[in-house]
């Protein structure tokens, strides 16, 4: 098939983009102007610039299409640049649904687990627990939006499967994402780790499923790739073990993730800037993301691999490209 790929710089979509190569598909991929395009050195690709809100760049990049994965994102968990996120996540979401339903292609739209609904250390999440939702910050009302933006267009008569990926370790983290917490911790110690816990799952294993949900996922249809559900507290030392470092051994307490959050606040008013550790990212590591990836499993064929080998082929990753 020849697909288009958004977001084919970032972490999951560059893994992706590999996948699809490596499986015989051949691949069109959108890129801004700004983007580093040194991520994609060694996959065959059609590169298109695109701006969403143009209609003229929209059609030039779904010509002769057979499918489109937008994997394209902005992720900040704080409680700035809503507008900005709505722009990038729903906006730019609205025109690639609307331009696969009227060329009559299947889409797989990427969400998030933060798009799904509160869960506790004994309650997994699942595709349709919806409420109550996470905290909401920028990055979680977008995708959300995001989300609805996708059925509504389904309604319609899109063909278009929605994924929700976890926490993803793993290769071809250039930008660093969750490359950025091992190197942190290879960098400076740390005491403490967030008191919650996540869904975590090697970036490959999620690509194959995204394009398994391609070929294989039911119209209108939520699909969860996580992996392993495990505390903060146990990610960081499995992210140290594969880096040989120390690791924290005490969780956050929920009053000084608030006093840390709180001044992360103070300090991004001062600069104009919000940091990343803010009171929004504070309150969501002292959450537990657990999701259950059953129905993945059973419809997809989606598997999970060890986080272990991610952990350990993202840290020589990184050595080998000098991030070290």
């Amino acid at each position: 098939m020849r697909i288009l790929l958004t977001g084919a710089t970032g972490f999951l979509g560059n893994n992706i983009a590999r996948a699809l190569v490596e499986q015989g598909h051949s691949i069109v991929v959108t890129l801004r102007h700004s983007s580093n395009r040194r991520t994609l050195d060694g996959i065959p690709h059609e590169p298109v610039n695109l701006d969403f809100e143009s209609p003229e760049d929209l059609s030039i990049a779904f010509e002769n299409i057979d499918a489109v994965i937008h994997s394209a994102a902005l992720i900040q968990i704080g409680w700035s640049k809503l507008a900005l996120s709505r722009k990038i996540n729903v906006e730019a979401t609205t025109r690639i649904a609307e331009a696969a339903r009227r060329r009559n292609i299947r889409m797989v739209h990427i969400s998030t687990i933060d798009a799904l609904g509160m869960t506790t250390e004994s309650e997994l999440g699942t595709e349709t627990h919806l409420n109550p939702p996470k905290p909401g910050n920028s990055y979680v009302i977008s995708k959300r939006e995001a989300e609805t933006a996708v059925i509504l267009e389904v309604a319609n008569g899109l063909d278009a499967v929605i994924v929700n990926p976890g926490f993803m370790v793993g290769p071809n983290d250039w930008r660093p994402s969750s490359g950025e917490i091992m190197l942190t911790l290879k960098n400076q110690f740390m005491p403490f780790a967030p008191a919650g816990g996540c869904c975590v799952a090697d970036v490959r294993d999620v690509a194959d499923g995204v394009i398994s949900a391609l070929k294989h996922g039911n119209t209108g249809e939520r699909y969860i790739l996580g992996g392993i559900n495990m505390s903060y507290v146990d990610l960081f030392q499995q992210m140290a073990t594969a880096m040989q470092c120390r690791s924290p051994k005490l969780k956050l307490p929920n009053w000084l993730a608030s006093v840390v959050g709180k001044s992360g606040d103070l300090v991004g008013k001062i600069r104009g800037k919000e940091p990343s550790i803010n009171s929004a990212s504070t309150e969501m590591g002292q959450l537990f993301h657990y999701c259950d990836s059953e129905k993945a499993k059973r419809e997809l064929g989606y598997q999970i691999g060890s986080v272990q080998d991610g952990l350990q082929d993202a840290w020589d990753w990184f050595q080998v490209k000098g991030y070290v």
